[in-house]
């Protein structure tokens, strides 16, 4: 059995996206849908299409519809928010809210970001810092983020569905890996807010103050925290393989969270608070092109593994960085 239409309108509110993706379904891997998804939605679905996505989506720091079509779209895109909900106040929410607004009046549709692991302060600087932009320039802004909003939900997708998200070939070995699949299992907390209080709270707070994975970054050209620089963490979901140094690893990949570094270098919230954290292959991005134009490093990527008996150690990857040099380091 393979995926329906309803499936894949969880993942992203285009008709036409989710009536092709049913009909590529069932798909061999992970890596294998999101190649298709990428496909369908920049080559395959119209302007129509991608606005009538957008409007699935409620506005950040808002409920979605209670009658909306797809109720895991509704439950998904409401764990998605958790930590730019948790990091508000009342005066955050009412600016938020106006700039929504505002943005809404020019464009004519939502303001639209991958939001998992995002506080409301990075929320509404990242809305202040596209809102000047054409709305030409805003529209594929926006496509972009929804492309990031399904990757996220593909895989939380394939982790629920199990083996029958794949192709029928491909069962057993997905069977076969079923305790690997899991242990690989991408989207955190964020994406699986109950739709209820939960009796006991006290067994749902992590002992960590801080999310598994954090960084920062030290501009050693100029001895000062590099500032405004955007940094991504993602995860490796193919269960078939591992990424390596003789193997094109495109596709693979799955974002984790986005965030850009505040005054003092630190990047924000990555991932979910959680306590044990998932083992898999990781990768941190670094936009070091965009930060410093003229450097040699268009950008940077630091991969690293963390192994099933380090699930509960906590791991700082930063980042020290120059126009012409970089080092980095496991610290605490």
């Amino acid at each position: 059995m393979g995926l329906d239409e309803k499936d894949f309108l969880a993942c992203c509110g285009s008709s036409k996206f989710a009536m092709e993706m049913a009909s590529a379904s069932p798909f061999k891997t992970l890596e294998d849908a999101i190649t298709n998804a990428r496909d369908i939605w920049f080559n395959k679905v119209d302007v129509n299409g991608w606005l009538e996505a957008f409007e699935a989506h409620p506005q950040i720091g808002k409920s979605p519809s209670p009658n909306h079509k797809s109720e895991t779209f509704a439950q998904w895109s409401k764990g998605e928010q958790t930590t730019a909900l948790a990091t508000a106040t009342g005066s955050s929410l009412l600016e938020l809210s106006d700039w929504n607004a505002k943005y809404m009046q020019k464009f004519g549709f939502v303001f639209l970001i991958c939001a998992s692991g995002r506080s409301t302060s990075e929320i509404l600087a990242e809305l202040k810092k596209r809102y000047p932009n054409r709305p030409i320039v805003e529209f594929e802004n926006a496509a972009q983020e929804q492309m990031k909003i399904t990757e996220l939900r593909l895989a939380k997708l394939f982790s629920t569905k199990g083996e029958s998200a794949f192709t029928h070939d491909q069962q057993p070995m997905a069977l076969k890996n079923k305790a690997e699949e899991d242990r690989v299992s991408i989207i955190g907390a964020h994406l699986t807010a109950p739709s209820q209080e939960p009796a006991d709270k006290s067994s749902q707070i992590s002992s960590r103050t801080r999310p598994p994975i954090t960084t920062h970054v030290l501009d050693v050209s100029r001895g000062s925290p590099a500032v405004g620089m955007d940094v991504k963490l993602e995860m490796w979901m193919n269960v078939q393989s591992r990424p390596s140094f003789d193997k094109t690893d495109i596709g693979g990949w799955v974002m984790q969270g986005f965030s850009t570094t505040d005054k003092d270098g630190r990047s924000g919230q990555l991932m979910s608070i959680v306590d044990s954290v998932n083992p898999g292959i990781y990768r941190i991005s670094f936009n070091t092109g965009k930060y410093c134009p003229g450097g040699f490093f268009p950008y940077v990527s630091l991969v690293f593994e963390i192994r099933e008996t380090q699930k509960s150690e906590h791991f700082h990857v930063p980042l020290l960085f120059s126009p012409f040099s970089l080092t980095t380091y496991r610290g605490s």
